[in-house]
C-alpha cells in the first residue's frame, strides 16, 4: 500500500515540476511558439512518456508496459479531436496565438483533476461490478457509429452551455487585458473573456474523457496505468497543437480511424463476456496500424476543396 501511494505522489509531483519548469523558464515571457520550438517539446514529452513505460516495463513486466503504451496511444489518438475544437475556440474568440500556451496550459492542471476523478472512479467501478465492462464497451462502438456518420459541422462557441452559464453567473470584464484571467473594473472584481476561453477548453476535455477513458478502461483496468497514460499522452498533446495546428486539414481522414479504434476497443470489451480476450501485443499493432493507415491515405487521397474554394484562391 505504501508504495503504491509512493508511485502516485512521486508521478504527479514529477509532472507538476515539470510544468513549473515549463511555465517558470521555458515560458516565462509569452511569445508565439514556433512549429520548431513545439516539436521539440513534443519530442520532450513522448520521450518522457517512454522513458516512464521502460521504467514500468523493468519494475512491473511486459505486460503492464504494453498496456502503458496501448493506453497512451489510444488516449494520444483520440485526443487530437480535441485539438480541431481548439482551433475553433481560439479563432473564434480570437486568442492572440501568444496567449495559446498559457491557455493551455492552466488547461492542463484542470485536466489532471477532472481525469484523475474520472479515472479512479471508473477503474473501482469496473473491478467491483464487472459488467460495466460491457456497458462501455457498447458506448463505445455507439460512440463510433455515431462519428463515422456526423458531419462536420462548426461549432459555435458562444452557444456552448459553459459560456451561457459564465456570461449569466460571472461578472465579465467588457476587455481582457493580455494573459490575465481576473482584473478589476469599475471597482469589482471580473473575469476576462480569457477566463471564459480556459472554461471551454476544460468543458471540452472533460466531455473528451467520457469518450476516452472507457476506452483505456477496454485496456487496462489498473487506475496507475490509465492515469499515468491519461496523463502523459494530455502532457504532449499541448506541444502538438502548435504543430500540427496548419496540418489539420491534411489529415482528414483520421476522424474514420478514430472511429475505427473506438469500435475496435468497445468489441474487444464486448466479447470477454464470450471468455475471448485479445493479447495486448496485438491490440496495439491494431491501434497503431489504424492511426498509420488513417495518416498514409490522408496523403494519398488529398480532401477536395470546397465549392468556390479553389475559385476564390485564383482571384487572390
Amino acid at each position: 500500500m505504501n508504495t503504491q501511494v509512493a508511485l502516485w505522489v512521486g508521478f504527479n509531483v514529477f509532472v507538476l515540476a515539470m510544468l513549473a519548469l515549463d511555465l517558470g523558464l521555458f515560458h516565462r515571457k509569452e511569445h508565439v511558439v514556433s512549429p520548431k520550438e513545439a516539436g521539440v517539446w513534443t519530442l520532450v514529452w513522448i520521450s518522457l512518456s517512454l522513458t516512464f513505460c521502460g521504467g514500468i516495463w523493468y519494475f512491473a513486466g511486459r505486460t503492464p508496459a504494453l498496456q502503458w503504451v496501448t493506453a497512451y496511444v489510444v488516449e494520444y489518438a483520440l485526443s487530437v479531436d480535441n485539438l480541431f475544437v481548439f482551433l475553433m475556440v481560439f479563432s473564434y474568440f480570437r486568442v492572440a496565438p501568444e496567449l495559446q500556451h498559457r491557455v493551455l496550459y492552466w488547461g492542463i492542471l484542470g485536466a489532471f483533476l477532472m481525469r484523475a476523478s474520472l479515472i479512479v472512479a471508473g477503474a473501482a467501478l469496473v473491478q467491483r461490478f464487472h459488467w460495466l465492462i460491457y456497458l462501455f464497451g457498447a458506448f463505445l462502438v455507439f460512440t463510433a457509429v455515431k462519428m463515422l456518420f456526423s458531419k462536420d459541422e462548426e461549432i459555435d462557441p458562444e452557444q456552448q452551455g459553459v459560456v451561457k452559464f459564465a456570461r449569466r453567473a460571472l461578472p465579465v470584464a467588457r476587455q481582457g487585458e493580455g494573459s490575465r484571467f481576473f482584473l478589476r473594473e469599475d471597482g469589482r472584481l471580473k473575469v476576462t473573456p480569457l477566463f471564459i476561453v480556459l472554461l471551454v477548453v476544460e468543458a471540452t476535455d472533460l466531455l473528451f474523457a467520457l469518450d476516452s477513458i472507457p476506452a483505456v478502461l477496454g485496456i487496462s483496468q489498473d487506475a496507475f496505468i490509465v492515469y499515468t497514460s491519461n496523463v502523459c499522452a494530455i502532457l504532449g498533446l499541448r506541444s502538438l497543437f502548435f504543430v500540427v495546428a496548419s496540418l489539420m486539414e491534411k489529415f482528414h481522414l483520421l476522424k474514420l480511424g478514430l472511429s475505427a479504434i473506438l469500435a475496435f476497443v468497445g468489441v474487444k470489451m464486448l466479447i470477454t463476456f464470450f471468455d475471448i480476450h485479445v493479447p495486448i501485443g496485438i491490440s496495439l499493432g491494431v491501434i497503431g496500424g489504424i492511426l498509420l493507415l488513417a495518416i498514409l491515405a490522408s496523403l494519398v487521397w488529398p480532401k477536395a476543396p470546397e465549392p468556390g474554394e479553389g475559385s476564390e484562391s485564383a482571384k487572390t
